[in-house]
């Protein structure tokens, strides 16, 4: 029995679908936002009524100033290195109540171990507001309330601290493995028991990376509030700065630059770290 070359020829279309790789599909946000994006950009630089010539007379005066920055100022270096501490221990304190508070209030929020949902949905409703202002402006109804000083700072980072990490907080908890809860509970362990040696080894990693992040954070904002009265190295940059005095307000950043990569540096050596022992 014979056989035609026609029968070992492939038909033309599967080839031709086999050769052309499938169209990724047209994501509608994508397509709809980035137009409105661009609209709303033109729309904000027309209504703004921005001075395009105060750009240019600006870079000019800022030449002149960096000029009377160099050399840094360092006649009160000791005064601000102990400003620079300060800012370490406000945002130390204030991290560590927040991450506290949102660590307990978590397990209620979390929607696998809250008691009640309408508890959860009260806590993550609370955080929301917390989060949602500003951590200077924390610090300024602080001030108001409790007076000049570190403690306002204090309270400002402790309060933004919870809010945020409440979330994230519970977030971990409802992604860990419900199959050891359920083991757990199934051997009549006690909530004590189910929490230190089941749910905590479980989410260690995150939350510890969360606390991590939040004293970065902390530590920016510390320097930060200073300059509304907070204490802390903030304060000496506002006083330079009102003073006209930019050699003092150079070395002042360049002390808070130092801190601030530091504490990066090592948080993310940590964080390097930790990832390494989870794998």
């Amino acid at each position: 029995m014979s056989m035609q070359m026609n029968d070992f020829k492939p038909s033309f279309t599967v080839l031709t679908s086999m050769a052309e790789p499938p169209k990724p599909k047209k994501n509608k946000l994508v397509t709809m936002g980035l137009p409105l994006i661009a609209v709303l950009f033109v729309f904000s630089l027309v209504q703004l009524h921005f001075d395009y010539s105060k750009i240019a007379q600006g870079f000019t005066k800022l030449g002149g100033y960096m000029g009377t920055m160099f050399p840094p100022d360092v006649s009160a270096w000791r005064h601000v290195l102990l400003a620079a501490i300060e800012s370490l221990q406000v945002a130390i304190i204030g991290s560590v109540l927040g991450i506290v508070v949102a660590f307990f209030l978590s397990f209620l929020a979390a929607s696998n171990l809250t008691p009640h949902p309408m508890i959860a949905w009260i806590i993550l409703s609370a955080a929301s507001l917390l989060r949602a202002i500003p951590t200077i402006v924390w610090a300024l109804i602080f001030i108001v309330s409790v007076g000049l000083g570190p403690l306002p700072g204090v309270l400002a980072i402790a309060v933004s601290a919870s809010g945020m990490l409440v979330k994230v907080f519970a977030q971990s908890l409802e992604e860990m493995d419900k199959g050891v809860l359920e083991a757990m509970q199934s051997t009549g362990a006690s909530w004590l028991q189910i929490v230190m040696q089941g749910i905590l080894p479980t989410v260690k990693t995150a939350f510890i990376a969360w606390c991590v992040l939040q004293l970065e954070g902390g530590i920016a904002e510390s320097t930060i509030l200073g300059a509304v009265g907070a204490g802390g190295i903030g304060y000496e940059m506002t006083h330079a700065m009102k003073s006209y005095n930019f050699a003092a307000a150079l070395f002042v950043g360049l002390v808070v630059f130092v801190m601030v990569f530091s504490v990066e540096f090592v948080a993310n050596r940590y964080k390097m770290k930790l990832k390494i022992r989870q794998n």
